[in-house]
């Protein structure tokens, strides 16, 4: 048995109580601090968007935001973007391991936990480590380098899966909430993406949320917070088939009044399909 996985057998026991949060060895009570105040550009309800994270961006589509990958993002597709008037909006990973990014070197294997089920090639991550949350940090950085308006972390529901180091629902806030202010720190926009159970708590922190297939799950309304507050609730619903993306339109789109939806298959390549 690998370093890693002895690692993993013993790490659930060192789980932390509801309330406190992990510091070094120790548990200790957890208190939020107020939300960092940020200039950040804002990403109001109602907006309409583009998601695309694999094959070559096309930047063709008439929307008001594009989500593009961080790592991926070249100056060409970022000018036009720009050049156009429109949001740009950079997707990573905040909570997963994924060997193909180009700082997956920095991550200790102290930090690499158990595969994501359907995503066989990443490992979540143990953000309770500060090692982790420097790298989120440079990351970051990075998307102010590249001139994104904003980010989208994504897995960051570690709480809620078997990630092989016990978060608990506290220390998920926690990072969630981390994520946020150095985000606004930098003047980025940040998204919360899915963690539906925690919208009340993280509202207040978070400038607007991206959500996957909430008509499908049955948790529209579990957007509205964001809505009420003026901030973007940008949803996919996916197809297998791009066949059947309008049958799949005509069933989910008006679930929320207010809620940007757009059909995409699960590649999350150039196909969209925008509700009215």
């Amino acid at each position: 048995m690998t370093v890693l996985m002895l690692m993993l057998a013993c790490l659930d026991a060192n789980q932390c109580d509801e309330g406190t949060i992990r510091s070094g060895d120790s548990c200790i009570d957890y208190v939020a601090d107020e939300p960092v105040a940020s200039d950040a550009l804002p990403v109001t309800a109602g907006l309409s968007w583009q998601w695309q994270i694999t094959e070559v961006v096309d930047t063709s589509y008439d929307v008001d935001v594009y989500d593009v990958d961080l790592f991926d993002l070249t100056e060409g597709v970022r000018d036009t973007i720009l050049g156009e008037g429109r949001i740009l909006i950079c997707y990573f990973s905040a909570g997963s391991y994924e060997p193909w990014t180009a700082d997956a070197g920095a991550f200790p294997d102290e930090v690499i936990g158990r595969r994501l089920d359907g995503w066989p090639d990443e490992r979540w991550l143990d953000h309770t480590d500060p090692r982790v949350r420097d790298i989120m940090e440079s990351r970051l950085d990075q998307a102010v380098e590249r001139g994104c308006h904003g980010v989208e972390p994504d897995n960051v529901t570690a709480f809620s899966n078997n990630t092989g180091f016990g978060i608990n629902a506290t220390e998920q806030l926690d990072y969630n909430r981390f994520l946020a202010d150095a985000a606004h720190t930098r003047g980025l926009s940040v998204a919360l993406k899915n963690d539906v159970g925690q919208i009340p708590e993280l509202v207040d922190w978070f400038d607007f949320t991206v959500n996957e297939e909430c008509a499908d799950y049955d948790e529209c309304d579990t957007l509205r917070p964001f809505l009420d507050a003026d901030k973007a609730a940008l949803n996919a619903e996916y197809v297998d088939d791009w066949a059947d993306a309008q049958d799949k339109a005509d069933a989910v789109c008006g679930s929320e009044p207010g809620l940007s939806t757009i059909i995409k298959t699960w590649d999350l390549g150039p196909e969209l399909l925008a509700c009215p």
